[in-house]
């Protein structure tokens, strides 16, 4: 006897959670040069991106000295900044990316604890 088909809203629910899990992230780190905070922010957020989307991921950092156009392309006024291209909605964070709670709630990855 074959097993049931689950109700169509339990496979929706199933389905959502397996696009979740499969979802790559498109990263931008605008970054000053080799500063201290610039290091730590480049440190901080390769290691959110192994830990939590392994495999999963696109990272590009970019020194706004060396590529001011690409800054200026996309409004950046302060470094580090991390700009989330994909999945959508597109979101920006700055700083040095220490709080990884944080980071993770500002790119979608975990939910904001009320």
């Amino acid at each position: 006897m074959p097993d049931a088909d689950p109700p169509p809203i339990q496979q929706d629910l199933e389905t959502a959670f397996e696009n979740l899990d499969a979802q790559h992230y498109v990263l931008r780190l605008y970054v000053a040069g080799l500063t201290p905070r610039s290091q730590a922010a480049i440190k901080n957020l390769a290691a959110i991106c192994e830990q939590h989307l392994a495999g999963r991921y696109d990272l590009e950092v970019i020194d706004i000295y060396q590529n001011p156009g690409l800054a200026r392309n996309d409004q950046i006024v302060v470094a580090p900044t991390l700009v989330k291209q994909l999945p959508d909605p597109l979101r920006t964070l700055v700083g040095s990316l220490a709080d990884q709670e944080r980071v993770l709630v500002g790119l979608d990855i975990q939910p904001k604890r009320g």
